[in-house]
């Protein structure tokens, strides 16, 4: 390829001194994102990265088929408040989902939330929603520009008008109503000074209470922790209406604290009195998740002895005391529903789901049939309901949405998606691969049939491994178009995830992150081995957490892989825990304070680990200057370091999204445009005939 002339990126001369090692930082100055100069770097990045773009000639063939594949009705599973039922339907290539209303399935759906009227370009998204339990009342969180800054409405159901009421400054939080539908709990935090809106570090989150018709200032504070700032509440209230359960949460860190308190006790917190809260569970030892409850009995599913979950029960009256209702299974357990005075139980084997029924006592009645191999999710409902609705997809088929019948235990379509795409020309298989330590690892595979083993098919492998995030069977367009192309998808389910439990997930955190890396390496040669690639045609993905899995692997092997593409990654595993809520990703990553977990993290954070003079694979890292997640500095200055070390002919590029965030809530059109961007990168690097 000819070389690509890079926008001369300054280097200042900063030095940190961690546990006795000095380590520069030469970019320092690109963590201020709003500085001129900032800017000024980032547009002369745009330029030579779009001009690169536009030169490719499949980029506008690309976008026009991932265009026309997009354009079909999607649908969620509807679910039921009060006497109607709510679910979302996107036409095709609307921004963003629609909220629909109805009171029988068999009535037209009346549009109840519009969010593309809340923006010109789609940038404001729906970032939650919860329904007053007698379907009067929406509230309704919106984020900007695909910010984790989310500001809560209030709309009546009946007419479709918003009231006054707003609450802003509420992150990571649900929101949840009162049973006398006149207000509801959230959580937030202290409004930021301006220039710490974007970056500033996120701590001492509070739980409110907002009733309908005041002002924010006068929400009660429910509950908060001074001296634990990195404490957040999560405020659910039990279906029966007595509890508010208070999830308590310290990071990413599954584990969690579980306090319950009478609903009653808002009076005397609204007279400024103490309310009276139990603290069921009092160590930050196991997960917990609250399931429902009969009377004083709490039902929760939990890791406690079990790395695979199980359901268990606690009496508010004996808390000490624990009874086992589902024992642990050989399959991960990852929820469960109480709907029709049963219990609806949902288990991935080897990453793909299972449901099985279960009654009160935990007797095993029967399993679910689902379509196929592949992913389902929803199962939600009351206790009294008979019905329930979910989803079903795989890899090639787009979720279809399903009405369960639990009385006559029978699965009927609610809605099918039509995708103009020939599924049946593809197939998807899981095998099994050695792991650098002989660890037996599972990975999806899916390409068309009859794929010639020659060595030379494209192929894309993408992961994630870490904070215990399942990596199952999923539909993407994007993904689709791949295949298309003749490419080969690969998923692998690298420790760190959640598949197995939390012992899966534990053996890929800390001080044994490298196995999550040693796992994608040896996903990637397993390819190369058996013929479905070479590293010439390998391309390696992933985000976020996945975007690090990325920086590790091709800074670790430069010469495994053609092509790399970072997106909104955690490159700088020195400063993460600096930026908003990056703090608390140490339950993962381990922390720099640390001079034990520092020496793994130095070994590996990909910002520090390029060699001067190394051939890396052609890399497009990706990211977005509003990103209040993982800051986009983290790729600022990887981009600036790779472009600086980088010794071949190979493009190593940035591309920085403007008004877009860490992924959640991106409009259908910057999706359209970055997949494409992406594929075209592709075949241009990798030498892809389209």
């Amino acid at each position: 390829m000819q070389p690509i002339s890079y926008p001369n990126t300054k280097t200042v001369d900063q030095v940190d001194i961690y546990h006795g090692i000095e380590v520069s930082d030469p970019y320092r100055w690109l963590e201020d994102a709003d500085s001129e100069e900032t800017k000024a770097w980032v547009e002369a990045q745009n330029e030579v990265t779009f001009a690169f773009l536009e030169s490719i000639a499949a980029r506008e063939p690309l976008k026009q088929r991932l265009t026309e594949l997009w354009d079909y009705e999607k649908y969620s599973a509807p679910f039921k408040e009060g006497d109607r039922y709510f679910y979302f339907k996107n036409n095709g290539l609307q921004n963003q989902s629609v909220l629909y209303t109805l009171e029988s399935l068999d009535q037209e759906p009346q549009v109840l939330l519009d969010p593309n009227k809340l923006s010109n370009d789609g940038t404001v998204a729906l970032s939650g929603l919860s329904i007053a339990r007698d379907g009067k009342h929406l509230a309704y969180g919106i984020s900007r520009s695909g910010s984790d800054w989310v500001e809560w409405r209030v709309r009546s159901i009946l007419t479709g008008e918003d009231l006054a009421d707003r609450v802003e400054w509420s992150k990571f939080s649900g929101a949840d109503w009162t049973p006398d539908h006149q207000g509801f709990f959230y959580s937030a935090y202290d409004p930021p000074e301006s220039d710490e809106a974007l970056q500033g570090i996120n701590y001492y989150q509070k739980l409110y209470y907002h009733r309908l018709g005041t002002n924010q200032n006068q929400d009660l504070l429910v509950y908060q922790q001074p001296e634990h700032k990195e404490w957040g509440f999560n405020g659910s209230v039990s279906e029966d209406g007595s509890y508010l359960i208070i999830s308590v949460w310290r990071g990413t860190d599954p584990k969690n604290l579980i306090f319950v308190m009478p609903i009653a006790e808002l009076a005397k917190i609204s007279q400024g009195q103490s309310a009276q809260v139990t603290k069921l569970i009092q160590e930050f030892e196991s997960e917990y998740r609250f399931i429902g409850n009969e009377d004083t009995k709490f039902w929760f599913r939990t890791d406690r002895d079990a790395p695979r979950s199980r359901l268990i029960a606690i009496d508010l009256n004996n808390p000490n005391q624990t009874q086992e209702v589902i024992p642990e299974a050989p399959e991960t357990l990852r929820s469960v529903s109480l709907i029709n005075n049963q219990f609806v139980a949902s288990y991935l084997k080897d990453a793909y789901t299972q449901i099985k029924v279960f009654s009160l006592a935990g007797e095993f009645e029967r399993e679910i049939e689902l379509p196929g191999i592949g992913s389902a999710g929803g199962f939600a409902g009351k206790r009294e309901d008979a019905e329930t609705f979910y989803s079903f997809t795989s890899f090639t088929s787009p979720p279809t949405i399903y009405r369960y019948d639990l009385t006559t235990n029978t699965s009927t379509v609610f809605r099918r998606p039509q995708v103009d795409f020939e599924s049946d020309r593809y197939e998807t298989k899981q095998v099994f691969y050695g792991s650098k330590d002989g660890t037996r690892i599972p990975m999806f595979i899916t390409h068309k049939k009859g794929l010639d083993l020659n060595g030379q098919n494209p192929t894309y492998l993408y992961g994630y491994g870490g904070f215990g995030v399942s990596l199952t069977p999923s539909f993407s367009i994007s993904s689709l178009v791949w295949l298309e192309m003749g490419g080969v998808f690969a998923v692998p389910n690298l420790r760190g995830g959640g598949e197995y439990g939390e012992a899966w997930h534990q053996a890929g955190t800390k001080l044994k992150r490298q196995n999550v890396f040693d796992d994608f390496i040896a996903a990637a040669e397993w390819l190369i081995r058996n013929d479905y690639t070479s590293s010439q045609k390998m391309a390696i993905g992933g985000g976020s957490n996945g975007g690090l899995l990325v920086g590790a692997c091709m800074t670790q092997r430069p010469d495994l892989f053609g092509a790399a593409l970072p997106a909104v990654g955690v490159l700088d595993m020195l400063r993460f825990h600096k930026f908003t809520i990056g703090w608390a990703w140490t339950s993962d990553y381990g922390s720099p304070e640390n001079p034990e977990e520092f020496k793994v993290l130095y070994a590996y954070s990909p910002l520090h680990n390029l060699e001067p003079d190394t051939n890396y694979p052609a890399t497009m890292i990706t990211t977005a200057d509003h990103d209040d997640r993982v800051v986009p500095a983290h790729s600022f200055k990887f981009a600036a370091a790779l472009q600086a070390n980088h010794a071949g002919d190979a493009p190593v590029l940035i591309r920085i999204e403007t008004k877009a965030g860490h992924g959640a809530g991106k409009p259908t059109t910057k999706q359209i445009e970055e997949a494409a961007d992406k594929w075209a990168f592709l075949t241009k690097v990798l030498a892809i005939d389209y």
